[in-house]
């Protein structure tokens, strides 16, 4: 199946609504448009922590491009971003360890 789409809300200085939190898809994981001003509320919703993988696409000496994974504490809301489109992409590939970790993007 393909991966989750994420929407970035686009900020603004009057003020913008956050958008609605998507439930993360643990099985097929998520994508979104990414031009390097995306950041992402993460919010732990279980009582264990959990993790989120992000993908990079920059290859370096021929070694496979890394991924980088951050643990998110039971109960706690992170942030993370922006990613630049140069190491992450134009579309930002995440995998969620699961649907207890909900996700909204931002535009800044």
């Amino acid at each position: 199946m393909p991966r989750s789409t994420l929407t970035a809300t686009q900020a603004v200085r009057a003020g913008a609504v956050l958008p609605t939190a998507a439930a993360g898809d643990a099985t097929n994981g998520h994508a979104l448009q990414n031009d390097g001003r995306v950041v992402l509320i993460v919010d732990n919703t279980g009582a264990s922590s959990r993790d989120i993988t992000f993908h990079t696409v920059r290859t370096i000496d021929g070694l496979t491009a890394p991924t980088r994974v951050e643990s998110i504490p039971a109960g706690e809301t992170q942030v993370f971003g922006p990613f630049p489109a140069a190491d992450y992409g134009d579309t930002l590939t995440l995998d969620v360890a699961s649907a207890e970790l909900t996700l909204q993007a931002i535009r800044i």
